[in-house]
């Protein structure tokens, strides 16, 4: 839309507040800050949905894989054929056996309940997500027979243990006796600790190389299951296929979108339900600057007709306030970016004041999954919040500006 200099002239004065339009220019500035708050807010929480569910993905995928190839009954006896297949077919990136068993564990009298993996000792090495979170000890003492294990934070300050300490790992699948069966209990030094930063993992998991994991459960050579990695992780329905006919009647493939269904679903509606909810705020930032236009067209009839009077057209007039109408909602918009950005840097540190003038714990870990809050922008996400708040205040202006256009000059005049 390319105004005239007439059209630019008078756009920008009525953006300012004359003699008597404090209350006109107080309502343009309500709508100015109404979109502002709107746009932040959309930004902030589609952002923080955003980084909620890619951290949840990353750690879940990092410690779980794409999908896991499991045996019925808890064993893959024939795992190295099932590895084998599992690395030759087409798209799979990596393949990884282990144990993972729930047992209890216990330490000066504490006893919490446990994720016990066992993983080979240069796949625990080699897996960023829990190499790349080591807090104290040192994975590499992680060795067969060495009776070292390395466990979750959470783990570690509930049974009050530190590196060096002893916790005993108690199974179920003891030996047999004529009173029944003995639970087997085996003692291990912890050698490192790890936060990877999911609540549930922290608080329970204990990793051991798969040797000792075999004898700790008496799996003989047999593992639990292979944690298989693809080169898509939306399409790994689609490139396991092939393997899962191989492996029907020994093993099962679950993907992560099973494993996890559950919850990402109920991250899709929540975001979708939070993004309905705040587009509200901007509606009614529009509303304000639909209401402030009105007021400025009342105030300013007699300028109109004179304008009309003296050449302007109507579509000079619709033009000049649409522009007023669209340049406080551009500023608006402006103000909502920034301002998000600002919240979203220093958000944990908000969190955090926020927790020390209330007293009360807004992020409790066992609850939200994630130590701390987290965030992702989407550049074309936000993108499409100021195009759809830009549309909003464009289209608040049409009425007052139409109303302006089709003002009557003479029956203004008349009585001046």
């Amino acid at each position: 839309m390319i105004l005239s200099r007439y059209e630019r002239m008078i756009a920008k004065r009525y953006l300012l507040p004359g003699k008597g339009e404090g209350f006109i220019f107080l309502v343009a500035g309500i709508s100015l800050f109404a979109v502002m708050l709107g746009v932040a807010a959309l930004i902030i929480v589609m952002s923080v949905m955003n980084g909620f569910r890619a951290e949840l993905f990353d750690k879940i995928v990092g410690l779980n894989g794409h999908a896991v190839v499991q045996g019925y009954g808890g064993k893959l006896n024939d795992w190295r054929d099932v590895l084998a297949e599992a690395r030759k077919t087409p798209g799979v990136t990596s393949a990884t056996p282990l144990i993972e068993q729930p047992l209890m564990a216990s330490a000066d009298g504490r006893v919490e309940g446990v994720l016990v993996r066992g993983m080979d000792v240069k796949d625990i090495t080699g897996n960023p997500t829990i190499a790349g979170n080591v807090v104290q000890g040192d994975l590499r003492s992680l060795q067969p027979e060495s009776d070292n294990v390395a466990i979750g934070a959470r783990l570690a300050e509930s049974l009050g243990v530190r590196v060096g300490s002893q916790i005993s790992l108690i199974s179920p699948q003891g030996l047999t006796t004529p009173f029944g069966s003995v639970p087997r209990i085996v003692s291990y030094q912890v050698a490192a600790i790890i936060e990877v930063g999911v609540y549930d993992y922290d608080k329970a998991f204990v990793v051991m190389p798969m040797q000792d994991a075999q004898i700790l459960l008496l799996m003989g050579d047999a593992v639990g299951m292979i944690e298989v990695e693809t080169v898509d992780a939306d399409k790994v329905g689609e490139i396991l296929a092939p393997l899962a006919e191989k492996v029907a009647g020994s093993a099962v493939i679950s993907d992560w979108k099973a494993m996890n269904s559950q919850l990402f679903e109920a991250l899709a509606v929540e975001r979708v339900a939070m993004f309905v909810v705040l587009s509200i705020i901007i509606l009614v930032a529009v509303f304000n600057i639909l209401s402030s236009l009105i007021m400025l067209v009342r105030a300013k009839s007699r300028d109109i007709a004179i304008l009309r009077t003296m050449g302007a057209t109507r579509a000079g007039l619709i033009k000049i306030f649409v522009t007023v109408g669209v340049t406080i909602g551009a500023l608006g918009i402006v103000a909502g970016m920034i301002l998000g950005a600002i919240f979203l840097f220093f958000r944990q540190s908000v969190v955090n004041f926020i927790q020390l003038v209330t007293g009360q714990n807004l992020w409790d870990p066992s609850i939200r999954f994630l130590t701390e809050l987290p965030a992702k922008t989407d550049p074309f996400e936000v993108l499409g919040i100021c195009a759809m708040a830009l549309v909003f205040s464009f289209l608040a202006t049409l009425y007052p500006a139409f109303k302006a256009a089709s003002t009557d000059p003479v029956q203004v005049l008349r009585y001046e």
